[in-house]
């Protein structure tokens, strides 16, 4: 297995081997840019580490043929000789994770080469900052050192010197403070900082290893749904320097604007530093723009190479560029990270240009992207105490109480409460802080800084280099520039389009695009608006599956209309018993006789079939399945607890009554017990009264000339014997009420199929069935022996935490366990009826991801909550485009 490619010899199809930086660089010098030689380890080897905690055996005599080779091609010795070659040593795993693995610069430099390399620039002070760079990281990802231990002696070297930033320290003050690195180094290991440059480098390149299963790695890759095994690549390349001087520096570019997807030049650029500078947002960097007065030919080199990116790619590219002394190199390229905002403009507009098509540019988008279009946005008009304009990073709108570290932020989230984590930085560490907050505020960096990349990639909020705050997290408080004080717990409201921070809570509006789909703006009124219309089109003409709501109210269906929605995939007629049908429903419960119990259903009836009159007119001409009354019957009572302390206490007989009748049905496990089917056939004419109603309703409409198009959905079946009872008591319903309106009615009668036992007899319970519905919220449940509002509250964290779930099940399908049954279900309902119409009615369809899956198993439809329609219609239509 050969473990080691140098940077000629991959492209950029190969991140699966190479990682996405390694296979990215391949590619640049594949296309003839100026990248730095160097030479990239595989994935293969970072998995074979891991497996057995020792590198390949190959590895080492690798590395040294592509480390004898890359000498050769510079005519320079890894530190050593008058002009000592050094070298980065850089994660890169297939999907990007922004700062959440090592990366080590000048590895080479010791106490002999520093010398040798201030000879060779020129420049003692160039020589003396870069040796200090490579201790402080080495020191920090390699050795496990506390960060903070440099960063303290850093600081009170500025101090003692006089100055504000690392720049303005001599070399004098740089070599003293390497001193005091290699001090913390042997202090903090029991050794000296290592002066063997091959020692170095292999230390580094198994620290990169050892960083994917780090704590922040494995976190963001839960975030982020990253698969743990796919291990990171190790790319070793030559070091060029952007910290030789004035005309030397760093930076990061766009294509285009990630925040907004606006084409023009976006980026930040720092003078003489290297590239950690910028993404760390140590040091507050300048625009992009401002290099083409800096170095107009540098300038013009960048621009003509990220158009040469662009068109290569096809998409939106993030650069890291270093400039040595006049001369421009390429460090990375990627397809970069972008906001919801961004993909749906980014993906119009390369349609526009000819270089994609229109299903591609549906390709490019998601329903999680969507849906973060749909969140409400602050009200221009509200009146609110703006305390600064920072960079608008990652938009949104984000209110909570400004927390000034990550541990207060996830404490503070977990009790419940919104936050916005202020920092004057953030860095990698910081990400379980990010994950709970509300939105990020931070005092340095660009829209390149770490807090930027990583927010945009999660959908959060945020703002960064707000330069007139004064952070103190010591203090916890932040202090404008008119000496205004916020103080930890006190709200603050960020806005991540605009920039703008304010003292106190600002009203929410709702957004743009949330107009559009209830129908109150139309699609010519934004631009961002256009591109969701455009590519809502392209998904809708796509997609196979069609999309329903689940829906209880007029109100609701008509919602559900307005965003789209085919139907109705679930009406849950219990929602109908609630309010000031309660007493009847208690009437029905505690009914001694059958007269009692037909009176009390005869009470019922008008209103239920009231219900339905308004829902189907709501949704005439599409489809509205209802299900039968599911929950059990208790559910309709008084509390247990509660009424006792009553009887106790007034001795009502009624209350008297009603206990009895509670402690009748107290079930220990509810869920399991008499609710669904066994409930209409353990309670006589409970599900014939409903059918009833929505056969009356149906004719009523039919007669007005309307089109009602119901279907009938038995609950929680478990055998096809189950369903034949009621299915015949239906019928017999429905043909009742065809004489006396003296109409014809089609009503399919089908059944939930939420229970293990209906999914592996399906093929026996569709010879009585015109559709099944899987209900992925009970099969979920019954499945893997959960019970959601238990467990949710009590494991599922820590199941996450340990990685056993990398998303709750309850939230995407579990398509090995839970999903199997639905395949096999599907499979075998179709064999023995293949004109079976299948849907899900559970909130699993409108998760994008399940989408997809439910597309797999050849579903007919999703249905989901009216809010998820435009989401669901959207994954529907890449599902289908995914598939083709």
């Amino acid at each position: 297995m050969k473990y080691v490619y140098d940077f000629t010899e991959g492209h950029k199809d190969l991140k699966d081997l190479l990682g996405g930086k390694g296979a990215n660089l391949a590619e640049m010098t594949r296309l003839g840019l100026p990248v730095p030689p160097g030479f990239t380890i595989t994935t293969d080897a970072c998995r074979e580490y891991l497996r057995t905690g020792s590198e390949p055996a190959a590895l080492r005599d690798e590395v040294s043929a592509h480390l004898a080779a890359l000498e050769e091609r510079m005519g320079k010795r890894l530190g050593k000789g008058a002009d000592p070659l050094l070298v980065s040593v850089r994660s890169g795993a297939k999907f990007s994770m922004p700062g959440m693995m090592d990366t080590v610069l000048n590895i080479g430099l010791t106490d002999e080469s520093v010398g040798a390399l201030a000879t060779q620039a020129g420049d003692e002070r160039f020589a003396w900052d870069s040796y200090r760079r490579l201790i402080q990281m080495f020191g920090k990802t390699v050795l496990g050192i506390e960060g903070d231990l440099f960063e303290d002696r850093l600081e009170e070297m500025r101090k003692t010197a006089g100055v504000a930033t690392d720049v303005e320290l001599t070399a004098g003050e740089l070599q003293k403070l390497v001193t005091q690195f290699k001090d913390i180094v042997r202090d903090a290991t029991g050794r000296e900082f290592p002066q063997d440059p091959r020692e170095q480098m292999d230390l580094a390149i198994h620290a990169v290893f050892d960083s994917w299963n780090g704590d922040r790695a494995k976190l963001y890759r839960r975030q982020e749904r990253i698969a743990h095994d796919l291990g990171t690549a190790v790319n070793i390349c030559s070091m060029v320097f952007g910290n030789l001087g004035p005309d030397s520096g760093t930076g990061v570019a766009f294509t285009r604007d990630p925040a907004s997807g606006h084409q023009g030049v976006y980026g930040d650029y720092l003078q003489n530093a290297q590239g950690e500078d910028v993404v760390a947002g140590i040091r507050n960097t300048v625009p992009l723009a401002e290099l083409e007065r800096l170095d107009p030919a540098s300038y013009t080199e960048l621009m003509r190479i990220m158009q040469v990116l662009e068109t290569h790619y096809k998409d939106l590219c993030d650069i890291e560029f270093t400039i040595e002394r006049g001369t421009l190199w390429m460090l990375q390229t990627r397809v970069g990270k972008r906001t919801a905002a961004a993909a749906f403009r980014i993906a119009t507009q390369l349609v526009d240009q000819g270089l994609i098509d229109e299903t591609e540019a549906l390709r490019r988008v998601t329903g999680g992207q969507l849906a973060h279009l749909m969140f409400p946005r602050f009200d221009a008009e509200a009146k609110a105490e703006r305390l600064v304009t920072g960079i608008a990073a990652s938009p949104g709108a984000a209110v909570g109480a400004a927390v000034f570290d990550s541990a207060t932020a996830v404490a503070r989230a977990a009790a419940g409460e919104r936050v916005i984590l202020v920092r004057r930085e953030t860095n990698p560490d910081d990400l379980d802080g990010m994950i709970a907050a509300q939105g990020i505020l931070t005092s340095r960096g660009g829209k390149t800084s770490h807090a930027a990349v990583v927010a945009r990639g999660m959908g959060k909020t945020c703002v960064c280099g707000a330069e007139e705050l004064r952070v103190d997290a010591a203090r916890r408080e932040l202090t404008t520039a008119d000496g205004t004080v916020i103080r930890e717990g006190e709200l603050l409201s960020i806005d991540g389009t605009s920039g703008k921070v304010y003292r106190g809570e600002v009203p929410v509006v709702p957004s743009p695009v949330m107009e559009y789909f209830e129908g109150t703006v139309t699609a010519d009124s934004d631009e961002l608006v256009a591109a969701v219309h455009r590519l809502m089109n392209v998904a809708d003409d796509a997609r196979r599956m069609t999309v329903r709501a689940n829906a209880d109210t007029a109100e609701d269906a008509a919602r559900a209309r307005r965003f789209g929605a085919q139907g109705i995939g679930l009406c849950r007629t219990e929602h109908m018993f609630l309010g000031e049908r309660r007493e009847l429903v208690e009437r029905l419960i505690l009914a001694e006789s059958d007269d009692e119990r037909e009176a009390a259903l005869a009470s019922l009836l008008p209103l239920q079939k009231g219900d339905f009159l308004d829902l189907f007119e709501a949704m005439d001409g599409l489809p509205v399945t209802v299900r039968l009354l599911d929950p059990p019957l208790h559910e309709f009572l008084p509390d247990l607890t509660e009424l006792s302390v009553r009887v106790a206490l007034e001795k009502d007989e009624n209350d008297i009554k009603l206990l009895a009748a509670v402690r009748r049905l107290h079930e220990q496990n509810p869920m399991l017990g008499l609710r669904g089917v066994r409930l209409g056939l353990v309670v006589p004419g409970l599900f014939s009264m409903q059918v009833r109603a929505i056969a009356e309703a149906t004719a009523e409409r039919r007669l007005a000339g309307g089109t009602p198009l119901p279907e009938i959905m038995i609950p929680l079946v478990g055998t096809v014997q189950e369903l034949e009872i009621v299915r015949d008591e239906s019928e017999n319903v429905v043909a009742e009420v065809e004489r006396e309106h003296g109409v014809e009615l089609t009503i399919p009668i089908g059944t939930m199929i939420e229970l293990p036992r209906a999914a592996l007899t399906a093929g026996q319970i569709a010879e009585s069935a015109d559709f099944f519905s899987f209900g992925t919220n009970d099969l979920t449940q019954t499945v893997w022996g959960f019970s959601r509002d238990d467990v949710e509250a009590s494991f599922f964290t820590a199941y996450l935490e340990k990685g056993i779930f990398g998303v709750s099940p309850f939230e995407t399908i579990d398509a090995d366990g839970v999903g199997s049954l639905v395949r096999a279900a599907a499979t075998a309902g179709r064999a023995t009826r293949p004109d079976l119409k299948l849907g899900v009615c559970g909130e699993h369809g409108g998760d994008p991801e399940s989408v997809h899956f439910f597309h797999g198993v050849g579903l007919d439809y999703v249905s989901c909550s009216p809010f998820r329609i435009p989401i669901a219609r959207l994954e529907a239509g890449r599902a289908a485009t995914a598939a083709s």
